[in-house]
């Protein structure tokens, strides 16, 4: 690791801790050469592999983004959007994997979606899938009222 302050080609690791989230670790770090101090931070980077065979770094701000486009006129606030946000990267991560298909990515985003709002839910959901037909829709619909009517067991 380079110096940020002098350009030392080593520095010595002082300090190391994990993020609250464990996504990731800070290092402090101190430079033999001008003695200065720095922190630096590392994570694993997640990798999305697309259906066109290309792979991109797997963005939280990109999952928003989507989902704010189904939320459009609902009542979901950006704190909402962004803990789907959290809680799709955390459920991505857990896979374990470092290179993950973007289906996957848009079935970590339904669920959550689903508990968050319905009708947007639907919105992501048709086109996610692809729906064609209003079959498509009823029968989606028709299994969120059967999920609804579901007793808690517990």
């Amino acid at each position: 690791m380079h110096c940020p302050f002098c350009r030392h080609l080593d520095t010595r690791v002082v300090d190391s801790r994990s993020t609250e989230d464990g996504a990731a670790i800070r290092r402090r770090r101190t430079c033999p050469a001008c003695g200065r101090r720095f922190t630096t931070q590392e994570t694993v980077l997640l990798m999305v592999s697309k259906r066109s065979g290309v792979t991109e770094p797997f963005s939280r701000e990109k999952v928003i983004a989507g989902v704010r486009r189904a939320c459009q006129g609902r009542p979901v606030g950006e704190d909402s959007l962004a803990q789907l946000g959290q809680r799709v990267e955390e459920t991505i991560r857990a896979t374990g994997t470092a290179e993950i298909p973007a289906h996957e990515v848009g079935v970590a985003v339904l669920g959550p979606l689903r508990d968050l709002d319905e009708v947007a839910y639907l919105r992501f959901a048709s086109v996610y899938r692809g729906f064609e037909t209003l079959a498509d829709f009823e029968a989606e619909i028709e299994q969120l009222r059967a999920a609804r009517t579901v007793p808690d067991e517990g």
